[in-house]
């Protein structure tokens, strides 16, 4: 996908986290956030949105070092919540759609360019959220194939290769990821030492599990459990997977 189109995702998904949160109300359970309330995740996403802004239209080249109670300053009462996450979510938009493509700022994933990194995260942090929101509001969330494959292949590829990954192996085992009838298709090698992910064209592995895009995007990101997908091969692999690669609030 486009640094376009991660934007336009962004502007589509944040627009559906508000309208659920209006859904649900600030008081409601987040399921998929266990002890979290619509209050804190609306708090957390609309704080995320300011500390991306601020890498991209401050162009900082360093870490940041202040929490999000910091960014924010002060947190909005109760009723000017929801047009606060409004607000910043503009912003954050409107950040990456006048920035520079050669903008040089801090990153924390492998990407193209700082601009497309920033781009795609903030894609996925709102589309994950807005997950989040619906399943407090009682909406079942679904999304394009194409955008689903991408957030999968952005797990696979730059999340659970970094050093800091508690999904290890040993032996070491390989699983294969497979978007059906057609997208991605990912073969992930855990090991002792980490993970590494390469296109699942070719090599074989202990397990394997597909499944339509929308459907994977959801359970790999800790959102669904894996009623929807085909497990073949040792279904422990995908266990282990689920088990240690638990992205919740981030």
């Amino acid at each position: 996908m486009e640094v376009a189109q991660h934007i336009a995702a962004l502007r589509r998904d944040g627009e559906g986290l508000a309208d659920a949160v209006e859904r649900a109300g600030l008081d409601a359970a987040v399921p998929t956030c266990p002890g979290w309330s619509v209050r804190d995740l609306v708090r957390h996403v609309g704080g995320v949105h300011r500390w991306a802004t601020g890498y991209v239209a401050e162009q900082r080249t360093e870490m940041w070092d202040a929490d999000l109670d910091e960014i924010v300053g002060a947190w909005p009462q109760d009723a000017e919540l929801l047009q606060w996450f409004r607000e910043g979510h503009a912003a954050l938009a409107a950040a990456l759609d006048d920035a520079d493509p050669a903008l040089v700022c801090w990153t924390f994933l492998t990407a193209p360019s700082p601009l497309a990194m920033w781009a795609r995260r903030q894609a996925h942090e709102t589309a994950i959220h807005r997950v989040d929101a619906e399943r407090a509001a009682g909406v079942t969330p679904s999304f394009p194939p194409d955008f689903a494959a991408d957030g999968i292949d952005e797990l696979l590829t730059c999340f659970i290769t970094r050093r800091g990954s508690r999904l290890r192996s040993e032996p070491a085992v390989t699983l294969r990821v497979r978007c059906e009838p057609a997208g991605g298709d990912w073969l992930v090698h855990i090991g002792a030492d980490g993970v590494q992910t390469a296109p699942g064209s070719d090599g074989d592995a202990d397990c394997e599990v597909r499944g339509a895009a929308s459907h994977l995007y959801l359970t790999l990101w800790n959102r669904q459990p894996p009623d929807d997908l085909a497990v073949s091969g040792d279904a422990n692999e995908l266990a282990l997977f689920l088990d240690r690669v638990r992205i919740r609030w981030s």
